[in-house]
Protein backbone atom coordinates (compact mmCIF):
# COMPACT_ATOMS: atom_id res chain seq x y z
CA UNK A 1 0.00 0.00 0.00
CA UNK A 2 1.17 3.69 -0.80
CA UNK A 3 2.91 5.04 2.09
CA UNK A 4 0.95 8.24 1.81
CA UNK A 5 -2.35 6.61 1.08
CA UNK A 6 -1.41 4.01 4.73
CA UNK A 7 -0.81 7.51 6.42
CA UNK A 8 -3.91 9.36 5.72
CA UNK A 9 -5.81 6.17 6.35
CA UNK A 10 -4.17 5.87 9.50
CA UNK A 11 -5.36 9.81 10.24
CA UNK A 12 -8.93 8.81 9.77
CA UNK A 13 -8.83 5.61 11.70
CA UNK A 14 -7.26 8.38 15.17
CA UNK A 15 -9.92 10.71 14.51
CA UNK A 16 -12.85 8.35 14.36
CA UNK A 17 -11.56 6.86 17.42
CA UNK A 18 -10.12 9.83 19.32
CA UNK A 19 -13.28 12.39 19.13
CA UNK A 20 -15.22 12.83 21.94
CA UNK A 21 -18.96 14.67 22.25
CA UNK A 22 -18.37 17.69 24.09
CA UNK A 23 -21.40 17.22 26.95
CA UNK A 24 -22.66 21.15 26.98
CA UNK A 25 -21.93 22.37 23.45
CA UNK A 26 -22.62 18.54 21.99
CA UNK A 27 -19.95 19.22 19.35
CA UNK A 28 -17.62 16.39 17.99
CA UNK A 29 -14.24 17.20 19.49
CA UNK A 30 -10.89 15.85 18.72
CA UNK A 31 -9.07 14.67 22.13
CA UNK A 32 -5.76 13.13 21.89
CA UNK A 33 -4.64 15.03 25.19
CA UNK A 34 -5.95 13.94 28.74
CA UNK A 35 -7.07 16.68 30.46
CA UNK A 36 -5.02 16.08 33.26
CA UNK A 37 -1.84 16.59 31.39
CA UNK A 38 -3.26 19.90 30.01
CA UNK A 39 -3.76 21.24 33.36
CA UNK A 40 -0.14 20.32 35.04
CA UNK A 41 1.01 21.93 31.98
CA UNK A 42 -0.75 25.03 32.60
CA UNK A 43 -0.32 25.08 36.20
CA UNK A 44 3.81 25.21 35.39
CA UNK A 45 3.11 27.53 32.41
CA UNK A 46 0.77 29.77 34.90
CA UNK A 47 3.14 30.04 37.51
CA UNK A 48 6.08 31.00 35.09
CA UNK A 49 4.39 33.91 32.98
CA UNK A 50 3.22 35.23 37.09
CA UNK A 51 6.90 35.13 37.47
CA UNK A 52 8.08 37.18 34.94
CA UNK A 53 5.17 39.95 35.10
CA UNK A 54 3.96 42.26 37.45
CA UNK A 55 0.70 40.84 38.73
CA UNK A 56 -0.96 43.38 40.80
CA UNK A 57 -1.45 41.75 44.14
CA UNK A 58 -2.24 44.31 46.25
CA UNK A 59 -6.01 43.26 47.88
CA UNK A 60 -6.76 47.12 48.32
CA UNK A 61 -6.05 47.61 44.62
CA UNK A 62 -9.81 48.35 43.60
CA UNK A 63 -9.08 46.70 39.87
CA UNK A 64 -7.23 43.45 41.46
CA UNK A 65 -9.89 42.98 43.60
CA UNK A 66 -12.85 43.56 40.84
CA UNK A 67 -10.83 40.76 38.58
CA UNK A 68 -11.07 38.70 41.37
CA UNK A 69 -14.44 39.22 42.72
CA UNK A 70 -16.09 39.08 39.02
CA UNK A 71 -14.16 35.99 38.12
CA UNK A 72 -15.43 33.97 41.54
CA UNK A 73 -18.42 34.73 40.72
CA UNK A 74 -18.25 33.53 36.89
CA UNK A 75 -16.39 30.30 38.37
CA UNK A 76 -19.33 29.89 40.57
CA UNK A 77 -22.17 30.07 38.11
CA UNK A 78 -19.88 27.45 35.95
CA UNK A 79 -19.74 24.87 38.73
CA UNK A 80 -23.16 25.36 39.06
CA UNK A 81 -24.47 25.10 35.37
CA UNK A 82 -22.69 22.15 35.16
CA UNK A 83 -23.87 20.40 38.50
CA UNK A 84 -27.22 21.36 37.35
CA UNK A 85 -26.34 19.25 34.06
CA UNK A 86 -25.08 16.04 35.65
CA UNK A 87 -21.66 16.85 34.84
CA UNK A 88 -19.69 18.26 37.94
CA UNK A 89 -17.09 15.41 37.26
CA UNK A 90 -16.06 17.39 34.46
CA UNK A 91 -14.60 20.53 36.18
CA UNK A 92 -12.52 18.00 38.18
CA UNK A 93 -9.07 19.27 38.74
CA UNK A 94 -10.20 23.13 38.33
CA UNK A 95 -8.68 25.31 40.75
CA UNK A 96 -9.57 28.72 40.01
CA UNK A 97 -7.26 31.63 39.98
CA UNK A 98 -7.74 35.06 38.68
CA UNK A 99 -5.05 37.39 38.39
CA UNK A 100 -4.93 41.22 37.31
CA UNK A 101 -1.49 41.76 35.44
CA UNK A 102 0.15 45.11 34.38
CA UNK A 103 0.08 44.91 30.16
CA UNK A 104 -0.79 47.86 28.48
CA UNK A 105 -2.11 45.29 25.84
CA UNK A 106 -6.02 44.49 25.19
CA UNK A 107 -6.00 40.78 26.52
CA UNK A 108 -7.19 38.05 28.96
CA UNK A 109 -7.30 34.68 28.75
CA UNK A 110 -7.82 31.11 30.52
CA UNK A 111 -5.55 27.78 30.62
CA UNK A 112 -6.72 24.86 31.61
CA UNK A 113 -7.71 24.49 35.20
CA UNK A 114 -9.10 27.77 35.37
CA UNK A 115 -5.63 29.84 35.54
CA UNK A 116 -6.86 33.62 34.49
CA UNK A 117 -5.00 36.37 34.11
CA UNK A 118 -6.78 39.53 32.80
CA UNK A 119 -4.31 42.51 31.59
CA UNK A 120 -4.55 46.43 32.77
CA UNK A 121 -5.04 47.67 29.05
CA UNK A 122 -8.43 46.22 28.62
CA UNK A 123 -10.04 47.29 31.60
CA UNK A 124 -10.45 51.02 30.04
CA UNK A 125 -12.50 48.93 27.24
CA UNK A 126 -14.51 46.81 29.34
CA UNK A 127 -14.90 49.94 31.33
CA UNK A 128 -18.23 48.16 33.74
CA UNK A 129 -18.29 45.04 35.94
CA UNK A 130 -20.72 43.42 33.58
CA UNK A 131 -18.64 43.81 30.00
CA UNK A 132 -15.51 42.27 32.57
CA UNK A 133 -18.07 39.41 33.11
CA UNK A 134 -18.87 39.00 29.75
CA UNK A 135 -15.10 38.69 28.83
CA UNK A 136 -14.18 36.66 31.62
CA UNK A 137 -17.22 34.02 30.75
CA UNK A 138 -15.98 34.23 27.15
CA UNK A 139 -12.60 33.30 28.17
CA UNK A 140 -13.08 30.87 30.91
CA UNK A 141 -15.88 28.97 28.31
CA UNK A 142 -12.25 28.28 26.25
CA UNK A 143 -11.05 26.60 28.99
CA UNK A 144 -14.08 24.26 30.02
CA UNK A 145 -15.24 23.79 26.69
CA UNK A 146 -11.87 22.06 25.91
CA UNK A 147 -11.04 24.18 22.90
CA UNK A 148 -7.51 24.12 23.41
CA UNK A 149 -7.39 20.50 24.05
CA UNK A 150 -8.87 20.49 20.58
CA UNK A 151 -6.79 22.85 19.13
CA UNK A 152 -4.13 21.12 20.42
CA UNK A 153 -4.94 17.35 19.36
CA UNK A 154 -5.14 19.08 15.98
CA UNK A 155 -1.75 20.36 16.52
CA UNK A 156 -0.13 17.09 17.85
CA UNK A 157 -1.82 14.76 14.74
CA UNK A 158 -0.82 17.41 12.17
CA UNK A 159 2.84 16.91 13.63
CA UNK A 160 2.42 12.82 13.55
CA UNK A 161 2.43 13.00 17.54
CA UNK A 162 -0.66 10.55 18.12
CA UNK A 163 0.21 8.54 20.75
CA UNK A 164 0.13 11.27 23.61
CA UNK A 165 -2.20 9.33 26.39
CA UNK A 166 0.83 6.78 27.77
CA UNK A 167 3.30 9.77 28.11
CA UNK A 168 3.52 12.67 29.99
CA UNK A 169 3.32 15.45 27.38
CA UNK A 170 5.28 17.91 29.63
CA UNK A 171 7.89 15.17 28.80
CA UNK A 172 7.65 16.02 25.02
CA UNK A 173 9.52 19.11 24.08
CA UNK A 174 7.40 18.98 20.63
CA UNK A 175 4.37 18.92 23.07
CA UNK A 176 5.44 21.48 25.23
CA UNK A 177 6.04 24.16 22.01
CA UNK A 178 2.73 22.83 20.98
CA UNK A 179 1.06 23.26 24.14
CA UNK A 180 2.89 27.16 24.30
CA UNK A 181 1.57 27.91 20.59
CA UNK A 182 -1.74 27.61 22.09
CA UNK A 183 -2.11 28.74 25.26
CA UNK A 184 1.17 31.03 25.39
CA UNK A 185 -0.04 34.69 26.45
CA UNK A 186 1.87 35.97 23.57
CA UNK A 187 0.71 33.77 21.02
CA UNK A 188 -1.48 34.30 18.29
CA UNK A 189 -4.03 32.15 18.92
CA UNK A 190 -5.58 31.59 15.37
CA UNK A 191 -3.45 28.25 15.26
CA UNK A 192 -6.09 26.59 13.57
CA UNK A 193 -8.29 29.07 11.99
CA UNK A 194 -10.99 26.50 10.37
CA UNK A 195 -12.04 25.83 13.89
CA UNK A 196 -11.51 28.79 15.86
CA UNK A 197 -14.15 30.68 14.24
CA UNK A 198 -16.77 27.94 15.71
CA UNK A 199 -14.70 27.55 18.93
CA UNK A 200 -15.08 31.49 19.11
CA UNK A 201 -18.93 31.57 18.84
CA UNK A 202 -19.26 28.77 21.16
CA UNK A 203 -17.24 31.04 23.78
CA UNK A 204 -19.65 33.79 23.12
CA UNK A 205 -22.65 31.40 23.79
CA UNK A 206 -21.97 29.92 26.84
CA UNK A 207 -19.72 33.00 28.08
CA UNK A 208 -22.97 35.03 28.08
CA UNK A 209 -24.82 32.01 30.08
CA UNK A 210 -22.26 31.90 33.08
CA UNK A 211 -22.05 36.12 32.91
CA UNK A 212 -26.08 36.02 33.08
CA UNK A 213 -26.32 32.95 36.20
CA UNK A 214 -23.10 35.27 37.83
CA UNK A 215 -25.64 38.55 37.95
CA UNK A 216 -24.19 40.33 35.62
CA UNK A 217 -26.49 41.67 32.41
CA UNK A 218 -25.66 39.63 29.03
CA UNK A 219 -27.00 42.79 27.06
CA UNK A 220 -23.52 44.46 28.31
CA UNK A 221 -21.51 42.69 25.67
CA UNK A 222 -23.24 44.34 22.24
CA UNK A 223 -21.68 47.81 23.89
CA UNK A 224 -18.29 46.25 24.89
CA UNK A 225 -18.35 44.63 21.30
CA UNK A 226 -19.15 47.45 19.51
CA UNK A 227 -16.42 49.35 21.44
CA UNK A 228 -13.77 46.69 20.80
CA UNK A 229 -14.91 46.96 16.80
CA UNK A 230 -13.12 50.05 16.97
CA UNK A 231 -10.09 49.18 17.89
CA UNK A 232 -9.26 47.12 14.86
CA UNK A 233 -7.39 48.56 11.99
CA UNK A 234 -4.13 47.13 10.48
CA UNK A 235 -3.15 45.71 13.82
CA UNK A 236 -6.25 44.90 16.37
CA UNK A 237 -5.60 44.09 19.90
CA UNK A 238 -4.65 40.51 20.61
CA UNK A 239 -8.15 39.71 22.18
CA UNK A 240 -9.55 39.94 18.21
CA UNK A 241 -6.60 38.14 16.59
CA UNK A 242 -9.16 34.82 15.91
CA UNK A 243 -12.34 36.52 16.61
CA UNK A 244 -15.58 36.48 13.92
CA UNK A 245 -16.20 39.42 12.06
CA UNK A 246 -17.69 42.56 14.55
CA UNK A 247 -20.82 42.52 12.20
CA UNK A 248 -21.06 38.83 12.18
CA UNK A 249 -20.00 38.49 16.47
CA UNK A 250 -23.08 41.63 17.45
CA UNK A 251 -25.90 39.95 15.42
CA UNK A 252 -25.33 36.38 16.57
CA UNK A 253 -24.87 37.80 19.97
CA UNK A 254 -28.25 39.32 19.55
CA UNK A 255 -30.07 36.34 19.05
CA UNK A 256 -28.41 34.68 21.91
CA UNK A 257 -29.58 37.24 23.96
CA UNK A 258 -33.24 36.12 24.73
CA UNK A 259 -31.53 32.55 25.78
CA UNK A 260 -28.87 34.43 28.02
CA UNK A 261 -31.49 36.31 29.85
CA UNK A 262 -33.44 33.54 30.84
CA UNK A 263 -30.51 32.96 33.31
CA UNK A 264 -30.00 36.76 34.53
CA UNK A 265 -30.80 37.18 37.75
CA UNK A 266 -29.26 41.05 38.76
CA UNK A 267 -26.66 40.84 41.83
CA UNK A 268 -28.72 42.60 45.24
CA UNK A 269 -27.17 46.30 45.65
Amino acid sequence: MNKRLFSGYAIVLIVCFACTRNAITGRNQLSLVPESEMQSMAITQYKQFLSENKVIANPANKDAEMVKRIGGRIAKAITEYYREKGLGDALQGYNWEFNLVENKEINAWCMPGGKVVVYTGILPVTQTEASLAIVLGHEITHAVAGHGRERMSQALLAQGINEVGSAALGKNPQAVNIFKSVYAPTAQLGVLLPNSRKQELEADHYGLIFAAMAGYDPQEAIPFWQRMSKLGGAKPPVFLSDHPADEERIKKLQELMPEALKYYKPLAK
